[in-house]
């Protein structure tokens, strides 16, 4: 009970470089996608947007004479 935990003392100027060099390791890793699949990808992306907006829209068309029509 009596015991206290030590804090390890860090210098943060080690401690960016570290914090840097981790960083650019893991840029590295990253692997980009070509041409060809960043378009069908993108593209996709669009298309599903587009629909679900368009039914969101219907969705809330619906309601909206669904509601005036029981207020009416």
């Amino acid at each position: 009970m009596g015991e206290t935990a030590k804090k390890e003392t860090v210098k943060k100027p080690e401690q960016k470089k570290s914090l840097f060099k981790t960083m650019k390791a893991e840029f590295r890793k990253i692997i980009w996608p070509d041409k060809q699949t960043l378009v069908k990808k993108t593209t996709a992306t669009i298309v599903v947007s587009v629909c679900l907006g368009a039914l969101i829209a219907l969705i809330d068309l619906l309601f909206k004479s669904g509601i005036n029509l029981i207020i009416q």
